[in-house]
């Protein structure tokens, strides 16, 4: 995007191109898994594309602008997509290709500035004052940033540039696709007070639905009622916080490689199980992948967490926290296992079941002890031995019998 074309988008929307002061970016791909699978589909481009699983209950995981417009959407589920759009093209994901491009889009990110905020596998926050000096303006950055991921990932990004990280996210999702917004310090309450009140940070469909009641239905009109009066309907905090939002206060910084709060794994079953030994398959299933992701991002879990839905969708979940915090399966799927049956379903039929590691801290081997009558070689080894072996192989290489005798797919 050339500068002109930066300043025709800047002007559609009133705002001028003023970059002082602001060295917040938040750079988001364009429909990135889509984008991704495209890159060796080249004829599939301009056409409504939906990337999914195909099984039963798979659901969408990325659609091309084209398919967004026939009202498509991630996580809708692929036999509605297939019903709204029985003219889409339905691709398989490929998670591999994924992973990659994300580490070369984050490469790019950190070539730039230390101060990187990842915020999934596609998108970032990034501080540049560091780097103004050497590489230019925050606009020129992000051009150069948005350049760099076209030549060298073969996709699009949108950037928002600004003076706080609200702001800069609100910037990238105005410009979608393959836009750059620059929202000038003198001008963020011109730019935030028409926006409907779904745009502030923290406002999902119940609160919106609050606010409108209200007759609050822009970020103007929350910035102009008191604090007060919006605690009341809505809470202390939360009112506090949207009131903040709403003259554009962010104080938030760019925090550098912040660690996972959790890791998790779930399974949607392809029809309902009411079998307590399949559930108790998966949830080993699921928790042997909790554990080999927490050994590979150099975490151990306090807290043990299951998710439950029923056929009916209602959810439940569960959680224990651990007397010593842990990385290993069994000792996941034991935690797993005992939250289950001490819900007592009996023959309930089940939709999904997850598990989740929360209370992550780094592991710290010179820390760790061994728990009484724990062989000084335990699960742990063993659990090791087989991510060697997953690496080299694949993860079917090495399973549990009881994995095998379900055909309970391990692959992540």
């Amino acid at each position: 995007m050339s500068r002109n074309q930066v300043r025709r988008q800047q002007g559609a929307l009133g705002l001028g191109t003023d970059d002082t002061g602001c060295t917040i970016l938040h750079v988001d791909m364009d429909a990135f898994y889509a984008s991704v699978s495209l890159r060796t589909r080249p004829e599939l481009h301009g056409l409504p594309v939906v990337v999914g699983g195909s099984a039963g209950r798979g659901v969408v995981l990325s659609a091309t602008y084209e398919a967004r417009a026939l009202g498509i959407h991630s996580a809708m589920p692929v036999s509605r997509a297939r019903r709204l759009a029985p003219n889409a093209i339905f691709i398989e994901p490929d998670h591999s290709a994924y992973a990659e491009v994300s580490r070369g889009v984050m490469a790019i990110f950190a070539s730039i500035t230390p101060l990187v905020e990842p915020l999934s596998l596609d998108e970032a926050f990034l501080d540049v004052s560091g780097a103004v000096r050497r590489l230019g303006s925050p606009t020129s950055i992000a051009e150069l940033i948005r350049s760099r991921v076209s030549d060298e990932q073969g996709i699009t990004c949108s950037v928002g540039v600004a003076s706080s990280k609200f702001v800069a996210k609100l910037g990238s999702t105005r410009c979608k696709p393959d836009g750059l917004l620059v929202i000038p310090q003198q001008e963020v309450i011109a730019f935030l007070h028409p926006l409907p009140v779904g745009a502030l940070w923290g406002v999902g469909e119940k609160t919106e639905e609050q606010l409108v009641r209200l007759g609050l239905r822009t970020v103007g009109d929350i910035a102009n009622t008191p604090v007060a009066t919006l605690q009341r309907a809505i809470g202390d905090a939360t009112g506090a916080h949207l009131h903040e939002l709403s003259w554009g206060r962010d104080d938030r910084s760019v925090l550098a490689h912040e660690p996972e709060k959790s890791i998790s794994n779930e399974e949607t079953f392809g029809a309902d199980v009411d079998d307590p030994e399949v559930i108790h398959a998966h949830l080993r299933a699921l928790a042997d992948q909790v554990g080999g992701r927490l050994r590979r991002a150099g975490y151990v879990a306090r807290t043990i967490a299951i998710k439950v839905r029923f056929s009916d969708f209602t959810t439940i979940t569960r959680s224990r926290t651990l007397a010593s915090p842990t990385d290993v399966g069994k000792e996941l799927y034991d935690t797993s296992r005992m939250l289950y049956e001490a819900l007592g379903l009996q023959r309930a039929r089940i939709r999904l079941v997850g598990v989740k590691a929360e209370g992550l801290i780094p592991v710290d081997e010179a820390t760790r002890q061994l728990a009484l009558g724990e062989p000084e070689l335990g699960h742990r080894e063993a659990e090791l031995a087989v991510d060697s072996l997953r690496a080299r192989f694949g993860s079917q290489a090495v399973r549990p019998a009881r994995l095998v005798e379900y055909e309970v797919d391990e692959a992540e």
